[in-house]
């Protein structure tokens, strides 16, 4: 489940409504990065020549030394005064005090700019204050916000009548993008003056300097940045230079607003600025881009022939291209939630006029007045943001994929049986001694002959004997397999015995034994690609002697070159030392983008006489981080049939620590009951798991040939104050010849659970049988969601 903060976030930046965040100093808009250490010698000297005096709005030029003090007083400052003059000191210090007072101003200056609050912006901007208030406030505090809202209309309404004094509203704005964009047009075109100089054939500003004025009373300061070259790697580093000084010139005043400028008529499906973008997230940070609105020059050109050799339709052509570069914003800043208010704008002087003399845009819309509405929305946004103390918990950037293990999932993995791989292959869970005891196998030798019949034999016999034949058949297999396998353990156990008696010329010849000979393995079945049919360059891999089993990893969904290996697999199970086994099991995978690894590395010591010490490492990558666990084990074989297991864990991830220990008992009944009780206990970071399992488990006649068997399983979890009790059946066995079922359910005390069966068959009817009834359910609840649907839009 989301926080608060998320949902807020999630709305703030979901919608094509602008959404602001103020650029504190503490943010990484302004912090001085590697960049700046990088051309900290080049960029110092050339800082002086970039920066030119403010503009005032009398046209005079103040000097630069003052330009931290020319901000205007901020917003929530000055709504107190205006709105309750006489308001005590406790009242200052209440946040929903001061968003009561913002919104008082918001609707005074929509009052004043000729606006409605039924405008779908505004209607937005009251609702994400109200929201934001909402969850500011206390259980104690929800009806005093809903009466806030309703006041602040009449406080706005009440005072506008009353002729209050001018407000002493203003915000900066900066603007940034490619010269020739129109940028310095843009801002002679908001003040109705010239205030920069412009030109049509070069670039026309060539320095960073601050212009002020008063558009419809209120105070705008805009820093006119000079504009940035198409990116090439001939560009990169004048642009750095310029986006360096830009940086270091609004660190002291940080502007409340960004626009970042581009040309409508010249936006395609070529579109190539994403190293600009880049660029600029690079030196700004992620920051930047919250409380930037895209600005789309040159709004009323004629707009490009479509399929038709007709014109296209200009809404359309413009989501077109405000999606293109929206979409590379996305890509720059590794986040695609964030939807940036988009002003378009035309400074053409031969641009379509009303009768008020505003410029209109062939979309019937004023541009200029578009603008102070977006600006102002931005601003009282982000000194909500500011009160609220939200700008520190909504950050852009990549969703972090990566999640902190739970306490009961590293429980159940350590309470999870581990077993160490000996070279040979043999499980460790087989009773050895009642494996050798038995002389069951001995039949197989006693076996008459049997004469194995040809195909075209087989199909002359009837149902019956064929049946009988086939049985015939298993029955000698399950005594072949178990004779081979009461074979391998008796080998085993001479080896053992020479071992413990120093026997010198068992030494020497396995020192002559002559090594395998390398082993050439089947290719693997690659997904199509457009690559050749005789792929010599592709590698392949030998299985040889030394034990180690090295294999590429493959991805069928891959259309590269390389057939789909992304990866590598290793695995290897060694004799180090007489009783000493290790084993190293993992995974590597690399991509263009993501490296991930998985591992299991674990070595045992195993007396003959006493107990079975291990030891070993798991390693796994989660997002970027590596979780690491280092775990031992204990096995006691005190009595015959009692096995007792105790393991401690240790597990790092990030700058957590969790330890962990278990007991464990396993108790078996012949060769095949086996009864398992283990109970553990998981703490870190404040918190502790208990948890334990009881396990009983039946195998199959033919164990350990097959393994057909039947487990039931109750497990109690106990983990913040709450116990959750949990039962489990699993079950595998061979129903008939050539077909297995695997049944696995599970129910816990929260009415959840889980039933999954699963099939294989060697017989191609019951395959397609198998098809046919999916595609059926498949078509059945098709045809139910449609009903639901045709039954939903018949009641509306």
């Amino acid at each position: 489940m989301k926080s608060i903060k998320d949902w807020v976030f999630s709305h703030l930046v979901s919608m094509s409504l602008v959404s602001s965040r103020p650029l504190s100093g503490s943010d990484s808009f302004f912090n001085e990065g590697r960049l700046d250490e990088e051309l900290d010698d080049q960029g110092s000297t050339h800082t002086a020549s970039l920066v030119a005096p403010p503009v005032l709005p009398d046209g005079s030029h103040a000097s630069y030394g003052n330009h931290e003090h020319q901000h205007n007083p901020s917003l929530q400052q000055d709504s107190v005064q205006d709105s309750y003059p006489h308001g005590s000191n406790k009242k200052k210090m209440d946040p929903l005090a001061k968003i009561e007072d913002l919104q008082v101003k918001f609707l005074r200056l929509l009052r004043r700019l000729g606006l409605s609050q039924e405008n779908i912006l505004v209607a937005k901007v009251l609702y994400r204050i109200h929201l934001a208030s909402l969850i500011q406030a206390g259980e104690s505090d929800v009806k005093r916000v809903n009466l806030g809202s309703n006041r602040a209309k009449a406080v706005a309404a009440e005072q506008e009548a009353a002729g209050l004094r001018e407000l002493d509203f203003s915000f900066r704005i900066l603007v940034l993008g490619k010269t020739g964009v129109g940028k310095s047009a843009t801002i002679n075109s908001l003040f109705e003056e010239m205030k920069t100089v412009t030109d049509a054939f070069q670039p026309a500003t060539d320095r960073i300097q601050e212009v002020a004025g008063t558009v419809n009373g209120i105070k705008i300061t805009v820093i006119d940045t000079p504009g940035l070259l198409p990116s090439s790697s001939s560009t990169v580093r004048r642009n750095k230079k310029i986006l360096l000084s830009v940086k270091r010139f609004i660190k002291k005043s940080p502007p409340d607003i960004v626009l970042y400028f581009e040309r409508l008529d010249v936006i395609n499906m070529g579109y190539t600025d994403f190293p600009v973008l880049r660029l600029v997230t690079e030196v700004f940070g992620t920051a930047i881009w919250f409380n930037t609105i895209l600005v789309m020059t040159h709004s009323s050109s004629d707009l490009p022939e479509g399929p038709n050799g007709y014109p296209v339709n200009y809404e359309s052509y413009v989501t077109q291209c405000t999606d293109l570069v929206q979409h590379y914003i996305h890509q720059a800043v590794s986040d695609s939630r964030l939807e940036n208010p988009v002003l378009l704008v035309e400074n053409h002087p031969q641009c379509k006029k009303n009768i008020m003399g505003e410029k209109v845009l062939p979309n019937g819309q004023v541009w200029k007045s578009q603008f102070l509405l977006l600006c102002i929305c931005t601003k009282v946004l982000s000194d909500v943001n500011s009160l609220l103390k939200f700008q520190d918990s909504i950050e852009l950037g990549p969703l972090s994929t990566a999640r902190l293990p739970s306490l009961p999932h590293l429980l159940s993995s350590l309470l999870r049986h581990r077993s160490i791989s000996s070279p040979n292959g043999m499980d460790d869970e087989i009773d050895e001694n009642s494996l050798l005891d038995t002389q069951e196998e001995d039949e197989y030798d006693q076996l008459p002959s049997i004469r194995i019949l040809k195909k075209s034999q087989f199909e002359r016999l009837t149902n019956s004997q064929k049946i009988d034949y086939l049985d015939e058949l298993d029955y000698r297999e399950i005594l072949y397999l178990k004779k081979q396998l009461k074979e391998e353990y008796q080998r085993r156990r001479e080896n053992r015995l020479s071992k413990e008696e120093n026997l010198v010329n068992d030494d020497n010849s396995d020192s002559q034994q002559v090594s395998p000979e390398a082993v050439l393995l089947p290719d693997m079945a690659v997904p199509p690609s457009f690559d050749s049919d005789c792929l010599v360059h592709r590698y392949r891999c030998l299985v040889t002697g030394d034990q180690w089993l090295v294999r590429p990893v493959l991805d069928p969904q891959g259309w590269d070159h390389d057939v789909g290996f992304d990866g590598i697999s290793l695995e290897s199970a060694l004799e180090l030392n007489r009783n000493v086994f290790a084993s190293v099991t993992g995974q590597m995978s690399k991509d263009k983008q993501d490296f991930s690894i998985q591992s299991e590395c674990g070595a045992a010591y195993t007396d003959p006489k006493g107990p079975t010490y291990s030891v070993g490492l798991d390693v796994q990558s989660s997002g970027k981080d590596m979780i690491c666990t280092v775990h031992s084990n204990t096995k006691l074989r005190n009595l015959k049939h009692s096995v007792a297991d105790c393991g401690l864990s240790l597990t790092s991830f990030g700058n957590n620590c969790y330890v962990g220990a278990k007991l464990e008992d396993t108790i078996t009944v012949g060769n095949r009951l086996k009864f398992m009780v283990n109970a553990g206990r998981m703490g870190g970071s404040g918190q502790v798991a208990y948890g334990g399992n009881i396990e009983a488990t039946l195998r199959g006649s033919d164990y350990p040939v097959r393994n057909d068997n039947v487990s039931l399983t109750m497990t109690i979890l106990s983990f913040n104050k709450e116990m959750v009790l949990g039962g489990s059946i699993q079950s595998e066995f061979r129903l008939r010849r050539g077909l297995r079922v695997s049944v696995n359910a599970n129910l816990n005390s929260r009415k959840m659970g889980q039933v999954c069966i699963k099939t294989s068959s060697s017989e191609h009817l019951q395959i397609a049988l198998v098809a046919a009834f999916t595609i059926f359910k498949a078509l059945l609840r098709r045809k139910a969601i449609e009903s639901r649907s045709r039954e939903t839009l018949e009641s509306g």
